[in-house]
């Protein structure tokens, strides 16, 4: 089953057990589904890995709308952005740890045969799309600016 067929088939359970964040957040996935389906120039059909970088973007945005929240003084609202981050993050492949994101790194870093940080632009295009959806973008920055430097 596709991530899709996933997020509908929740939907319906989440119904059932009435959770309203689960379900609103799940809404909100469906509906960015939905439009990146039927975007122009698509072929009416949606890779999973495309869904995950979908899911990545709204974990994202949720995570920044709770800081600005936070930082506002509106604990309630940032809450329930958290709360959406939980639901979605469910779909989301398992994040590395740092230790295992260094050891990545490293490799690349090794194979690309960079030697400072002048070389950053060839170990984070390799990186990018080897680490794609197992590590954020910026972590990945960060520790091979980190690396690089040491």
């Amino acid at each position: 089953m596709n991530l899709f067929d996933q997020v509908s088939e929740d939907i319906k359970a989440a119904m059932l057990a009435k959770d309203k964040v689960r379900l609103q957040a799940l809404r909100g996935v469906k509906k960015e589904f939905l439009e990146a389906k039927t975007a122009k120039g698509g072929d009416g059909e949606l890779t999973d890995e495309a869904a995950v970088k979908i899911l990545q973007k709204m974990v994202k945005q949720r995570k920044e709308s709770a800081e600005i929240f936070t930082s506002q003084n509106r604990p309630e609202l940032a809450e329930n952005e958290l709360a959406e981050v939980a639901a979605i993050e469910v779909y989301l492949p398992k994040q590395m740890t740092q230790d295992e994101l260094d050891k990545s790194i490293k490799e690349i870093i090794t194979q690309v045969g960079a030697e400072s940080v002048k070389d950053m632009g060839k170990v984070m295009g390799v990186a990018s799309k080897t680490l794609a959806g197992k590590a954020d973008g910026r972590m990945i920055s960060d520790t091979v600016k980190r690396l690089l430097n040491t």
